[in-house]
C-alpha cells in the first residue's frame, strides 16, 4: 500500500460514520495525529480484557469483534470504526478484534485526541456532538448484526 498523506487521510476520515459530518479543516489535525499499521490475516488486533487507549479505523479489510464466550458480535467493514470505548473510559476491552484478512488501520490514541482538543476545541464539540447524536444508531447497529 502507498504511503498514506495527510490529506489522504483526512478523506478518509470524512468517508467514517463518525467524522462524515466534519468539515476537512476540523479533520486535518486528527488526521495528522493518525498512526496507520498492518495486520495480517487472523491476527489478534486486541483481546479481551486487555487495556485499551485508543481506537481504530478500518482502511482495508474485514474485522470481527468477538465476545467472551468466542460468539460474534459484530462485522467492521472499510470506513468503520471500533475500540472508541477506549477513548471515553479506562476499562478494560470488552471483546476481541480478530482480522479476517490483511488489514490496513488508522489508529488515533487518547492521548492524541486530547491533544487535538486543546488545540483545537471545536474538533472536541463536533466529537462529541457526532458521537453522542449517533450513539443510539451505532449501538442499534452494532446488536443487529
Amino acid at each position: 500500500m502507498k504511503r498514506l498523506t495527510l490529506i489522504d487521510k483526512a478523506f478518509f476520515l470524512k468517508k467514517t460514520p463518525l467524522f462524515q459530518s466534519l468539515d476537512l479543516d476540523l479533520l486535518l489535525p486528527i488526521a495528522d495525529k493518525l498512526a496507520l499499521q498492518t495486520y495480517d490475516a487472523n491476527e489478534k488486533v486486541f483481546h479481551t480484557g486487555e487495556e485499551g487507549s485508543r481506537m481504530y479505523f478500518l482502511l482495508k479489510g474485514t474485522i470481527q469483534l468477538y465476545d467472551l464466550n468466542n460468539q460474534l458480535l459484530y462485522k467492521i467493514e472499510e470506513s468503520d470504526f471500533f475500540g472508541e470505548e477506549a477513548i471515553f473510559n479506562e476499562k478494560k476491552r470488552g471483546y476481541t478484534a480478530l482480522t479476517q484478512e490483511e488489514c490496513v488501520l488508522l489508529t488515533l490514541s487518547r492521548t492524541h485526541l486530547l491533544t487535538i482538543i486543546s488545540e483545537c476545541p471545536s474538533v472536541a464539540i463536533s466529537f462529541l456532538q457526532i458521537y453522542t447524536n449517533n450513539l443510539p444508531n451505532f449501538l442499534r447497529m452494532r446488536i443487529d448484526k
